[in-house]
């Protein structure tokens, strides 16, 4: 995993990780990093130092050091993120085709959630249908 220090085209700092410098060079060029503050899809990488690893293995796990503000923050994240997954469907691997039928007009206009591929979130993009990703939250994975 690499972790970039990340900012919007106005000016708002944050931190995302990704699996490869490849992996957000696509998630940005498809449109689905996007700054927690404002939404701006308009995100670059800061300057960052690198950091070196060395042979001592780590049994620890990592974590995100939190002060007030970014508990606030991920706390209102976490209020949408609930609120989202309330009012939609989860159709799970489904979702590209059922997000199809919706906007086609095959199906009733409802709110969706599920998994989709990069090729699959591509070729919705490519097509007009919005679509957005969900955040994975510090106690989602931990």
């Amino acid at each position: 995993m690499i972790k970039y220090t990340l900012s919007c085209d106005t000016g708002h700092a944050f931190e995302g990780w990704f699996s490869s410098g490849a992996d957000f060079d696509r998630q940005a060029e498809l449109g689905l990093v996007s700054c927690p503050v404002c939404g701006s899809a308009a995100i670059g990488k800061e300057l960052m130092a690198p950091s070196v690893s060395t042979s001592r293995k780590r049994d620890e796990s990592q974590v995100l050091m939190m002060d007030k503000a970014r508990k606030e923050a991920i706390g209102k994240i976490r209020e949408l993120v609930t609120a989202i997954r309330e009012n939609a469907v989860d159709v799970g691997e489904k979702f590209p085709e059922e997000a199809r039928k919706i906007h086609y007009g095959e199906a009733e206009q409802r709110g969706l959630i599920g998994k989709a591929s990069v090729d699959e979130v591509r070729s919705l993009l490519d097509e007009g249908i919005e679509i957005a990703p969900l955040p994975v939250l510090p106690d989602d994975v931990n």
